[in-house]
């Protein structure tokens, strides 16, 4: 998201069940019926570390994307496979429709996971680093239209996690999106990668942070986000060498919900 690093249907159309055993995990409704929210496991459940991408992009930004901009970052995907790390992708709708071909390949890709980061990464609050923002009453529809966006896309089974742009979000706005279904994922360590030139710093910063159970918060953007490849490629065998394993964020919320 634009942000500090940086968001189903009820039961979204994403999944095909509806045995509730093989949905995935989420958790259970907070205060009031209000969102869910998650940051991270529980320190006891062991070295496991979610890496999470922001693949952002503003509903306003078409015409910077045909001017050659790049919102997507097919090196740092490469090397996700290559260094065979599970991911999750929280993706914007319009990334979605910018680069199909890119979001149905991860979306069928096994190692990762798609969830949604609303359709057109406006905020959900006010003043979250200079974000449009999102009536209340279109909260709801702009989550949902994420959903069909990546359906359209071919992308078969979107999580039911949402990550709201910016990571802003405030009672009214977990209210507005409770009806969809969706835990709420923000993060315990911030990458740093957003507009950073230094990979070296970025991968500090990460491994300074990261604990048993974290979800760390990094982007797929290379415009935004040029040194992410770089990072990740030294991040990922350093925390292998101290004994962690890689997860996505759905085994982290199965752990957090007493489902593993």
């Amino acid at each position: 998201s634009a942000s500090p690093s940086a968001n189903p249907p009820s039961a979204p159309a994403t999944s095909a069940a509806t045995d509730t055993s093989s949905r995935p995990p989420t958790l259970a409704p907070g205060p009031a019926g209000l969102t869910p929210v998650f940051r991270n496991a529980p320190r006891a459940a062991g070295k496991t570390v979610a890496l999470t991408f922001d693949a952002d992009m503003t509903a306003d930004q078409g015409a910077r994307a045909a001017a050659g901009e790049h919102f997507d970052n097919p090196g740092l995907i490469a090397a996700l496979r290559e260094l065979k790390v599970p991911s999750t992708v929280f993706m914007t709708g319009r990334w979605a429709e910018e680069y199909p071909d890119q979001a149905r390949s991860l979306g069928r890709d096994p190692r990762f996971e798609i969830a949604n980061h609303s359709y057109s990464h406006y905020a959900f609050t006010g003043d979250c680093y200079g974000l449009p923002t999102v009536p209340e009453e279109r909260m709801r529809a702009d989550v949902e239209r994420a959903y069909t966006a990546f359906r359209k896309a071919g992308v078969p089974n979107a999580m039911p996690y949402f990550r709201f742009p910016g990571g802003c979000y405030d009672s009214r706005a977990l209210r507005a999106v409770s009806g969809t279904g969706v835990t709420a994922v923000q993060w315990d360590v911030v990458s740093g990668d957003a507009f950073a030139t230094d990979a070296d710093a970025v991968a500090r910063q990460v491994l300074d942070g990261v604990r048993p159970g974290s979800v760390v918060v990094m982007h797929c953007t290379r415009s935004a986000a040029p040194t992410t490849e770089q990072a990740v490629r030294a991040v990922v065998p350093e925390l292998r060498r101290r004994g962690y394993r890689f997860v996505k964020v759905s085994e982290l919320i199965a752990t957090a919900s007493g489902r593993r």
